[in-house]
């Protein structure tokens, strides 16, 4: 009966691990900032479930601390600041500012997601066979992912979103290898990440007011402005 029970919790973390990687796919193909966020709530979602199904199938209790910080603090905490710091305007225009087509982003994330296996071999080779399981190559894709998502959009959110996508693979690998991280360690971080998010919404609201853009390419604009002002009243 423990046998037909754990093999479920396997086929379910498998099931999960998977979706996880596919709204990575749909960060780097959506072009909506809208939409880059709704897909990252849906992956951190993920992320907590697959801690509670690992906690389930290995008895970790503190999996389900690290599974009650994930689902307080970005799927509900993260958006709620980014609305909050963020200028409404992110949110009701399409994303269309990037380097790479849709298709090309997608091609290369494909070949990511591949070499990331092969990157992910070592670890799994290097952990005890329970430990083993999807979430360390799926894990690190998802930090390849998105790490290719930093260099390929010009927009602040969606750059910021490629950062905790890149946060949220390194979690999905280590609840895999470290099962026994404590509930303090991982409420440490989840407050940097809070705190990071706060800062950059700032950022962006600021960028926002003095450019008229969230385009980092037009941050080159912001210090020209500001040095401008500075001169204007040197002037004075």
């Amino acid at each position: 009966m423990n046998d037909t029970i754990n093999q479920l919790l396997d086929n379910l973390n498998a099931l999960v691990t998977g979706l996880f990687l596919l709204t990575a796919f749909g960060i780097v193909a959506m072009r909506q900032a809208r939409g880059v966020l709704s897909l990252f709530i849906v992956q951190s979602l993920l992320l907590a479930a697959s801690a509670a199904l690992l906690g389930l199938r290995h008895h970790a209790e503190s999996l389900f601390g690290v599974a009650l910080v994930n689902l307080i603090s970005k799927p509900m905490i993260v958006p709620w600041l980014l609305r909050k710091t963020s200028p409404s305007e992110i949110y009701t225009r399409r994303e269309v500012s990037q380097v790479l087509s849709i298709p090309a982003a997608l091609l290369i994330a494909l070949a990511l997601a591949i070499l990331a296996y092969f990157f992910a071999l070592p670890i799994s080779n290097a952990v005890a066979p329970e430990f083993r399981g999807p979430n360390v190559p799926i894990g690190v894709a998802g930090l390849l992912i998105g790490a290719f998502t930093l260099t390929v959009r010009r927009e602040a959110l969606p750059l910021l979103v490629g950062l905790l996508v890149m946060e949220n693979g390194a979690f999905l690998s280590g609840i895999s290898i470290s099962r026994n991280l404590p509930f303090l360690v991982e409420l440490a971080i989840a407050t940097d990440g809070l705190i990071i998010v706060f800062i950059s919404g700032i950022l962006i609201r600021t960028v926002q007011r003095r450019v008229g853009s969230t385009a980092v390419g037009e941050l080159a604009n912001l210090k020209e402005v500001s040095a401008e002002s500075l001169e204007g009243r040197a002037i004075k």
